[in-house]
């Protein structure tokens, strides 16, 4: 027999800004929504420095109180929010069964909200000293950093982003990017380059990281001239990409990269079972596009839960 105190009308799966805009839309409709993450809400955009180019906010503030006010927002219209690890999600009839690390929950309706994880780069060294002076946030551990040679490998958004930020700590500051532009958007790239605490160098990749017991070295390989040069460091940021977060998920097909396919309703293969934000395929990443995603689902999964109840009726 269904514990109706876990049964929901709808479970979101992941606390970013995708799931909390979901949990938004969904509780304001009437839904029972539940939204589960093994951390505390916001996800990725918990680490921007400066949201600035979301419409209508302005002037811009940091990520933490922007993902802060979206969970208070979510709650102020009647969603719950737990933190815990989503062991297995199951089908039966006209019920999704979610296991969790605590209890096992059950819903009419589920969007996956699980985003993405940072992309290595694989090269010797980069997980022996990971921790150590090798780090994927730039406001988690810049800091540490603070007038130390930081460099900073990748070249779209988020790499450029966090290049500036870190040159509010440190004026020797150097970012990596492999081809001979940067594919941030121009107006973060042309801040960046306007920046002259920052060094760019550009056509290189890195080949290994050394240090003994923390960064000491970088070594890096220019892909036109097969050079190789080995500098003085003591703090990799490394910004190469996302992997999506889809083990929950193994049976939804998915696009080359991995993203989960859904259509524009972010309906999946499963009725009733949608995907929003980083994890879903698309063209455009940012907070606005995971909004975006998440309000859509909701609007779905109310449409799509409203003809089960009414069946039952």
């Amino acid at each position: 027999m269904t514990d109706q105190n876990n049964f929901y009308d709808y479970i979101i799966l992941g606390a970013g800004c995708a799931g909390l805009a979901s949990a938004q839309y969904a509780a304001r409709s009437g839904l029972k929504t539940l939204v589960i993450d093994t951390s505390m809400p916001g996800g990725q955009a918990l680490t921007i420095p400066v949201l600035e180019n979301y419409p209508g906010l302005y002037p811009s503030v940091n990520g933490i109180d922007f993902c802060n006010n979206m969970k208070l927002q979510a709650e102020s219209f009647g969603a719950k929010i737990i933190q815990s690890a989503v062991k297995a999600i199951d089908r039966v009839s006209d019920t999704y069964r979610i296991e969790t690390s605590d209890k096992e929950f059950s819903s009419y309706a589920v969007c996956v909200a699980t985003g993405a994880g940072h992309r290595g780069l694989g090269v010797k060294g980069e997980k022996e000293l990971e921790g150590r002076g090798v780090s994927y946030c730039a406001t988690c551990d810049g800091p540490f950093f603070k007038n130390k040679k930081i460099f900073v490998i990748g070249g779209g958004d988020s790499a450029c982003d966090e290049a500036m930020y870190l040159s509010t700590l440190s004026d020797k500051i150097t970012l990596v990017h492999r081809r001979d532009t940067l594919r941030a958007q121009k107006a973060v790239a042309d801040r960046l380059l306007a920046n002259p605490k920052v060094n760019v160098i550009f056509d290189s990749i890195v080949e290994e990281i050394k240090g003994e017991g923390r960064v000491q070295n970088i070594v890096l390989r220019n892909v036109k001239s097969g050079d190789i040069q080995e500098l003085d460091c003591d703090a990799v940021f490394i910004f190469a990409g996302m992997t999506p977060n889809t083990e929950l998920v193994e049976m939804l097909p998915k696009d080359e990269a991995g993203y989960i396919k859904t259509n524009e309703k972010m309906e999946t293969l499963f009725p009733g079972m949608y995907a929003a934000g980083d994890v879903r395929a698309k063209t455009f990443r940012q907070v606005v596009t995971a909004v975006s995603d998440g309000a859509i689902a909701a609007h779905h999964a109310h449409d799509f839960v409203t003809k089960i109840k009414e069946q039952k009726n």
